[in-house]
């Protein structure tokens, strides 16, 4: 029976544990986007992980919706990201980069006046976003037209060249919380009537395309994908989830890439243990599941079967060694919420250790 701590080989990576750290937005990277010595420090500190994702990470200059996200569309890009995964690796570590477009949760003033982009021009409701202005509503977005949607896929085919150029393991791509591929995913934004609209296949299509083209960059075993069929995140929604897990999970499963990540609202509630167990049912490979879990939820997922991995993230926010932690069943160190975006290392990189 498997446990948090059993090697697990996840495409053409062996991780010692399945204590994997999840993509965590830390605003860190500034106006340049380039990561530094603060992120150089904040990754290698957790080089423990089974496998680090990195930060949703821009795939063109026009992809921000946080300022100082990272990003990897430029040279400086990977010389800056490449630091990082030589610290990494010098620590024994394994990390995937990643690879992002925040569709219509970006805003015109971040972006040098560009209007946002999405499957279909409906905002998000409801909601703030932070720009250099001040809390702003988000932006009606244009929706793509068809023939330009072949550019946005090289846009994330370079992404996955210029990773694997910065040292990677590997990518990861964010087809979840009301980003770009994920605009595209669920019909409570998607509303096209062309080839990348209506049904469950169409409205994949794009998702799909991104992934082949990132498969001929790395090959299946270095590829990940993230999807979040239930999180209502940035106004996001679907009519049939089920039907849209199904269909990727066997597409993905299909193209035998190395894992798939369910993003979970919260892993303990019903409809998202069954959202899991669906995905596992259709996708054969590595199954990795995120979403509020402990130690103790973790390991029974693990034990279980329900999934192969447990991918953590407040945890990882303030415990660099939470690996060692749950080895010793140790207390965790608490969240300073008052530094998670943005700022210097304080509530980032300066977290004690066990030993510290």
């Amino acid at each position: 029976m498997p446990t948090l701590f059993t090697p697990l080989q996840v495409g053409e990576l062996l991780l010692p544990n399945r204590i994997v750290m999840a993509p965590l937005t830390r605003v860190r990277a500034g106006s340049t986007h380039i990561p530094n010595d603060m992120m150089v420090d904040y990754y290698s500190q957790r080089a423990s992980s089974g496998l680090i994702m990195t930060e949703c990470t821009m795939v063109d200059a026009h992809a921000c919706a946080f300022t100082g996200e990272g990003g990897i569309y430029s040279p400086a890009h990977v010389a800056g990201w490449k630091r990082v995964t030589d610290a990494v690796r010098a620590r024994g570590g394994r990390i995937f980069m990643q690879i992002w477009h925040p569709g219509r949760a970006a805003h015109s003033l971040l972006n040098d006046g560009e209007q946002p982009v999405s499957s279909s021009a409906k905002a998000i409701r409801n909601e703030m976003t932070n720009t250099p202005q001040g809390a702003t509503p988000y932006e009606v977005p244009r929706a793509l037209r068809t023939e330009e949607i072949p550019q946005y896929v090289e846009m994330f085919r370079l992404a996955a060249q210029n990773a694997k150029q910065a040292g990677f393991d590997g990518v990861q791509i964010h087809g979840a919380h009301g980003y770009l591929i994920d605009n595209f995913l669920r019909d409570g934004v998607n509303t096209r009537t062309d080839t990348y609209g209506g049904s469950v296949p169409n409205r994949a299509r794009f998702l799909l395309e991104v992934t082949d083209a990132a498969i001929g960059v790395w090959g299946a075993g270095r590829i990940a994908v993230r999807i979040s069929p239930l999180v209502p995140f940035n106004d996001m929604a679907d009519s049939q989830p089920e039907a849209l897990v199904t269909y990727v999970a066997q597409e993905l499963n299909r193209r035998a890439i190395a894992f798939l990540e369910i993003r979970h609202e919260n892993h303990a509630l019903h409809e998202e243990q069954e959202i899991l167990q669906l995905a596992r049912k259709h996708f054969q490979s590595v199954m990795m599941s995120n979403g509020s879990y402990t130690r103790e939820s973790g390991k029974s997922t693990v034990a279980r079967g329900a999934a192969d991995a447990i991918v953590y993230g407040r945890p990882y926010i303030a415990n660099p060694d939470l690996v060692e932690r749950f080895a010793k069943q140790a207390p965790l160190n608490e969240v300073n919420v008052d530094r998670l975006y943005g700022g210097g290392a304080d509530g980032y990189s300066d977290y004690p250790k066990l030993a510290d």
